[in-house]
């Protein structure tokens, strides 16, 4: 998690602030190691601008708010080179991220690919004053994706199949993704493929796949728990020599905020979070029936006992 709703969840999260005054000490998830049950203040929860990243910081809100934690959802911020700043000047606490995208963002040389791997180089590198929780096993990756008629023209089931004909393609994507070491210039290094052109779209919305769908792009960047992929009969090309590396789910907290309660609230979230979790709640939020949000989340977090 995821397109058409962007614009509608960013517009429902802009306006909503959980807040919640609840006392510490009694809290049943204080596991008794000595930290407060109280951090210092509200947690402020940002977000990226996409649904499924919007998603899960309601998640995180909601869980926590249920527990007497104060947090405060914030509006969606468009990218990690957008919000992280704000995790370093301390004016966020806590956004849900991806390890393998976040890694490349703090080391540009990282080779790490596997989810035990990446996620053990990434503690390495998280800057001071900023800790990366359990992580889950739900994983959201970018992928290279085209439109079935593209795939079968092109005999096209691997990003290396398409080297041949890399020249002739337009490639779609949010900005970042033209310039980030896993995005272009990874698929020009690992694979051999430069495109014919650019264009900046939007991050896995709807712009980038009604370009897809009308021939504006020739291939594009989606996620791999994007629904629209089946819905609109598109192929996510394999991967097989792992330019993109694992992108597990993982809370990253101030870590003046991730008091022991903190931690085992967002930490059992993580053991809860599935690929296919993901799948499920990306579907509900693009469904004909349009849910809130904050809705999905409450009814993911009711169904799993996490509230």
């Amino acid at each position: 998690m995821k397109r058409s709703l962007a614009g509608l969840a960013t517009a429902l999260v802009a306006g909503l602030v959980l807040t919640a005054c609840g006392g510490g000490g009694g809290d049943p998830l204080s596991n008794g190691s000595g930290g407060s049950a109280q951090p210092a203040g509200p947690i402020r929860i940002g977000s990226a601008a996409f649904p499924e990243n919007t998603l899960l910081a309601q998640i995180y809100g909601q869980a926590l708010q249920a527990k007497g934690v104060q947090v405060e959802v914030l509006p969606p911020i468009a990218s990690r080179e957008a919000y992280f700043p704000g995790l370093r000047d301390g004016s966020l606490d806590l956004v849900p991220e991806y390890t393998g995208v976040l890694l490349q963002y703090l080391d540009k040389d990282a080779t790490a690919k596997a989810p035990d791997e990446v996620y053990a180089a990434l503690q390495g590198v998280v800057p001071q004053g900023l800790t990366v929780l359990e992580k889950s096993s739900a994983e959201n990756k970018d992928a290279v994706v085209v439109t079935r008629e593209t795939a079968d023209r092109l005999q096209a089931r691997t990003i290396g199949d398409l080297a041949a004909n890399c020249g002739e393609l337009v490639f779609g994507g949010p900005p970042e993704f033209q310039t980030r070491p896993d995005g272009i210039p990874g698929i020009q290094q690992t694979y051999g493929c430069s495109f014919k052109e650019y264009r900046s779209l939007d991050v896995g919305g709807p712009l980038t796949v009604a370009a897809l769908r009308d021939g504006t792009v020739q291939a594009a960047d989606l996620f791999t728990t994007d629904p629209t992929i089946e819905a609109n009969g598109f192929v996510a090309l394999e991967d097989p020599e792992n330019n993109f590396a694992a992108q597990n789910v993982v809370p990253l907290i101030n870590t003046a905020k991730a008091t022991d309660q903190v931690k085992e609230v967002l930490n059992g979230i993580s053991a809860k979070l599935t690929t296919q979790a993901l799948l499920d709640l990306n579907a509900q939020l693009g469904g004909p029936d349009k849910p809130n949000p904050d809705t999905v989340a409450k009814e993911w977090l009711t169904a799993n006992g996490l509230v």
